[in-house]
């Protein structure tokens, strides 16, 4: 219950953070009558918002408008909302392309739209119950496992006590005695707590302590990280998820370089472009993993959501190349494939960040 109330919390701080990056500003039509004058700054107001200061000349006083407010305000669902979204999913070029050349006013802006659907996608996630760990406890994998070879040796050696030398069942019953003992041999004196020594670390099989990092390049900043994750890996994990969606930002400067790459000799095109290209994109992906997170809860249709996840995505990306930067198929079709190799530099630089931002 407790991931159902974060997960609709984080739908409204995303809806209302997009709501603050672009409010609703020159709506026309009659709002249910003129004013004489202002009720804010005392101008006469020529239509349904006064000139000087952008108020309704309509003030709405009763219950059900409070109603109204509180939904239209934390959703976002406006006429913008709608005429964006199909845009967005069917014909992404095109809005990119529109936006860019300056129609603005009808549609929800990139920014805004990137955080709506970032942090619903989290706030989904959240409340189907797809999170990282935060409870990992080593010492009691190892004590499970520790367990489970001491009753596979016990059983064995029953056996094998029942059966004559050199019989079949035998051997196979002494193979796997051996591999029972040596699990039991790596994980009986396993302790994962602060203080254990070297040498008892030489003996886990699983041990954080035995990983190496290279994340910065400074060595004292490197262990200092592993350190953090040594110690307490659950909650390094809930960090690290937290930051995931607090600083999906960066993945849109990550991308821009990467872009303008592919379009480094066309000097029509500039940095705005991509950053609005790329804004775009990450906003269809985003809705995207909501629509596959909530198909994945219905009962066997797992294969139709990973078909939805490989093919959707390039076929998206490669639809809003040819109609954001007007290229041929072809033109389109190999920057599409160097984009894809790209996208995976940018989320392990992404990821890199994180744990950076993590360990502080």
């Amino acid at each position: 219950m407790s991931d159902v109330a974060e997960g609709i919390g984080g739908v409204i701080e995303g809806a209302l953070t997009g709501r603050a990056i672009e409010p609703n500003h020159g709506k026309s039509g009659l709002d249910g009558g003129e004013a004489d004058a202002c009720r804010n700054c005392g101008a006469q107001p020529l239509g349904s918002f006064c000139q000087n200061c952008g108020q309704k000349t309509h003030v709405h006083r009763t219950l059900s408008a409070i109603f109204h407010d509180l939904i239209h305000g934390v959703l976002h669902l406006d006429g913008k909302f709608w005429l964006t979204l199909p845009l967005l999913v069917f014909r992404p070029g095109k809005l990119t392309r529109r936006y860019i050349e300056g129609e603005r006013a009808k549609f929800v802006s990139p920014m805004a739209m990137f955080l709506f659907s970032v942090f619903a996608m989290f706030a989904v996630f959240q409340m189907i119950g797809l999170t990282t760990p935060t409870d990992l406890n080593f010492d009691d994998a190892a004590a499970d496992l520790r367990g489970r070879a001491e009753t596979q040796v016990q059983a064995s050696e029953a056996e094998i006590a029942k059966l004559p030398e050199g019989d079949a069942q035998r051997v196979r019953l002494e193979n796997d005695l051996e591999t029972a003992n040596a699990i039991l041999a790596r994980t009986q004196s396993q302790t994962v707590a602060a203080g254990t020594s070297a040498e008892e670390d030489a003996t886990a099989g699983f041990d954080l302590r035995d990983l190496k990092v290279n994340l910065t390049g400074i060595e004292s900043l490197d262990q200092g990280i592993l350190k953090k994750w040594r110690d307490n890996p659950g909650l390094m994990l809930y960090k690290l998820q937290a930051n995931g969606y607090k600083f999906s930002w960066l993945l849109i400067p990550l991308s821009i370089p990467f872009v303008w790459l592919v379009f480094a000799w066309k000097r029509r095109f500039k940095a705005y472009d991509h950053a609005i290209f790329v804004t775009y994109s990450l906003s269809f992906m985003s809705l995207l993993f909501i629509t596959a997170s909530l198909l994945a809860m219905i009962p066997d249709v797992g294969g139709l959501v990973a078909l939805l996840l490989v093919l959707v995505p390039p076929i998206h990306v490669y639809k809003q190349l040819r109609g954001a930067y007007d290229l041929s198929r072809f033109s389109a079709f190999w920057r599409l494939m160097v984009l894809s190799f790209f996208i995976w530099i940018v989320l392990i630089l992404f990821l890199q960040a994180l744990l950076l931002i993590g360990a502080f």
